[in-house]
């Protein structure tokens, strides 16, 4: 490819010094041409930015005085960067020498194709698929998100089941590859997600929008994952259903928001005493706490998230049917098995 285009590698930081003496020096190790890394540090408290200058003085960093969350964090700075491609790159994630040039392919060979994400395998245990994003993501007619090789907590062995290059419904936030100006003519990702499936989010426009969402497995990076805020954690949990129901109401056709979101609202309830049943309070605390705020935002704060689009009937990597149903009553663990 002559001329290869720019792409800024962007890495969202907070606290991360642990995560970026490790895997910086893989993507510096990239072996495309033509790329810079940039650093946006979230108002760290660790030695993340005397870490930098010292060690890689040729890294631009950008300080936020206060942690404006993955949504903020990005918004804030991309608007200033002047590249035809982005990466946003977890940091915790480290990466395989050639992993730009097969997403840069793909996207220059098809104008419709706004957003791609390599193949996502565990950094922790390579053989199989890493939770957030596995090779391309997926979501059910009731807004569950799932994925090609990680179906709720199972993550499948990677044996190649997946390689093909295909169109997907999301893809992954962790190494997260984008049309610059489709970023933009989408005003970004909702800030008032602040974190958590603002990925899914800005998919759902795009594809709204008329654009692709694509898988590329022949680009494979390793993802620790919960870097930030592991599993478990009750302010993760609390934005993961929050954010959820927000973006149905965002993008859901009002038939279908009567028809699915009351019904979803009783899912989640469901599984918040289940986690009584438990005694873990926490997750039932914060569900209660999301459904709250996902009323406030209704009354107060949706005009502020809802972007202008044309909507699309067509919406590729939906599955109509309930992803909950399929693994916890039929037994489903695997992609394959849910999606023929």
């Amino acid at each position: 490819m002559n001329n290869l285009p720019k792409i800024s590698i962007v890495i969202l930081s907070w606290n991360s010094q642990k995560y970026l003496e490790k895997f910086l020096p893989s993507v510096l190790a990239s072996t495309y041409e033509n790329f810079e890394v940039i650093v946006i540090d979230n108002a760290s408290t660790d030695a993340t930015l005397s870490f930098l200058s010292e060690n890689y003085p040729q890294i631009k960093i950008v300080v936020h005085e206060t942690n404006l969350g993955f949504t903020g964090g990005y918004n804030n700075v991309l608007k200033e960067i002047n590249s035809p491609y982005y990466v946003l790159l977890n940091s915790d994630v480290e990466v395989d020498a050639n992993w730009l040039q097969p997403m840069v392919e793909l996207l220059e060979n098809d104008k419709t194709i706004a957003a791609c994400q390599p193949k996502l395998l565990s950094f922790n245990n390579k053989k199989y698929f890493e939770y957030a994003g596995a090779a391309g993501g997926w979501i059910d007619g009731f807004g569950y998100p799932f994925a090609k090789g990680r179906i709720f907590d199972v993550c499948e062995e990677n044996r190649n089941q997946y390689n093909q290059t295909e169109e997907i419904f999301w893809a992954s936030g962790a190494s997260f590859f984008i049309r610059s100006a489709a970023f933009h003519e989408m005003n970004g990702f909702d800030s008032y997600f602040f974190a958590h499936q603002e990925e899914i989010d800005l998919c759902w426009r795009l594809q709204h929008a008329g654009y692709k969402i694509f898988s590329c497995p022949s680009a494979i990076v390793y993802h620790v994952g919960g870097g930030t805020l592991p599993r478990g954690n009750s302010l993760k949990t609390y934005l993961n259903f929050r954010n959820n129901l927000i973006m149905l109401f965002k993008n859901m056709p009002w038939k279908e928001k009567i028809g699915k979101i009351p019904f979803r609202i009783l899912l989640d309830l469901l599984s918040g005493f289940k986690g009584l049943l438990k005694a873990d309070f926490g997750y039932f605390k914060a569900i209660v706490k999301a459904h709250f705020s996902f009323y406030k935002w209704i009354l107060f704060h949706q005009k502020k998230s809802l972007f202008p689009f044309q909507k699309k009937k067509n919406l590729v990597g939906r599955f109509s049917g309930n992803i909950v149903w399929q693994h916890f009553v039929n037994k489903k663990n695997y992609f394959n098995e849910i999606i023929d």
